[in-house]
């Protein structure tokens, strides 16, 4: 079979390996139909991820049809369409134990500590399994994985209908954040220095927009809040925004992290004790498939229509060096095993 192996950074080669064999009772071997590339995928290629390990195979916004299962398998069967769960967790460690397999002191995430979907088979535990939504094409189903992270960000936010939400970046993950806020009915704010960004997200249904680089952001929040969001959540990721936030944040309010910065930021104890604000951050997800799934089958979100460009899988490479290309027509970038 074929695989694209990051053999270091910058450095992607496409090669020949054999396919992965069932080894276990409860393993199941999938053929591979599409891979997303995210943001983390850049980084690791590009060398600028903290925890990633090489040679690598990338890929974990992954899904396939189940070729062939263990004799134990219960939870899914061959010709089944899924998506593949990123973690990998022991089950021993303290988070595990206290149901946050997601920061498993022991964790392996497909794609950054062991190899990932960028392949045309995989095997994995079939607790990694989730069915598919019938009728979702395997390109649009890469994105329930992406959306998983924002469901994840929410729970640890804890919002609810009495909260002012503010979102830090009108990106993909802002996109992602805006969809899974709306299912709070939580006002919500959005904050972008791209106009175009900002159109696209009061599209969706947020209350207020702001183009931090044309407007004056502290005071466009308190015209529209008054006291401040009550939750701020970072979908910016750069050395600064966990101070603005801080500052921003009303008293007792909660601010999210999601960025795996290694740069320190200059953040004023003082703000976090005197507004006795809550810092939490949020990684991966925390068996939020089923929830993306759920809230999808039922009509609550859309996940549809967010990969603007589609590559055959043979053209990977090409399709990380248009991503590098700066090209603006480049949002979210597809693998096709079709």
């Amino acid at each position: 079979m074929k695989q694209l192996l990051t053999e270091k950074p910058r450095v992607l080669k496409m090669i020949d390996v054999e396919e992965p064999k069932i080894e276990g009772p409860r393993d199941v071997l999938v053929k591979m139909k599409a891979a997303g590339i995210c943001g983390s995928d850049v980084h690791i290629y590009h060398g600028t991820s903290p925890v990633a390990t090489y040679p690598r195979v990338m890929g974990h916004e992954i899904v396939g049809v189940v070729v062939e299962t263990g004799k134990e398998v219960t939870k899914v069967k061959a010709g089944d369409p899924v998506i593949i769960d990123q973690i990998v967790a022991c089950g021993e460690c303290y988070p595990c134990k206290i149901g946050r397999p997601n920061i498993c002191c022991n964790m392996k995430v497909r794609g950054v500590h062991i190899d990932g979907g960028y392949r045309e088979y995989v095997t994995a535990g079939e607790e990694a399994m989730h069915l598919l939504p019938s009728g979702l094409a395997f390109t649009d189903a890469v994105m329930i994985e992406p959306m998983s992270i924002a469901f994840q960000s929410c729970s640890r936010a804890q919002i609810t209908k009495e909260d002012i939400v503010f979102i830090l970046g009108a990106g993909a993950l802002g996109k992602s954040l805006i969809k899974a806020v709306l299912l709070t009915g939580a006002r919500i704010i959005v904050s972008d220095v791209v106009d175009q960004r900002l159109e696209e997200a009061a599209a969706l249904g947020v209350s207020r927009i702001i183009n931090s680089k044309k407007e004056d952001l502290a005071a466009k929040l308190k015209e529209y809040t008054r006291w401040g969001p009550t939750v701020s959540i970072d979908a910016a990721g750069f050395p600064g925004s966990l101070p603005l936030l801080t500052d921003l944040t009303c008293n007792a309010g909660r601010v999210i992290t999601m960025a795996f910065l290694e740069e320190p930021s200059p953040v004023q104890q003082f703000k976090i004790t005197a507004k006795e604000l809550d810092i939490r951050g949020s990684r991966l997800q925390n068996h939020k498939f089923e929830e993306v799934i759920n809230a999808y089958k039922a009509g609550k979100i859309t996940i549809e229509g967010q990969v603007s460009h589609i590559f055959p899988f043979a053209e990977a490479i090409e399709a990380f060096q248009r991503i590098d290309s700066g090209d603006p027509e480049i949002r979210k970038v597809a693998l096709s095993f079709e």
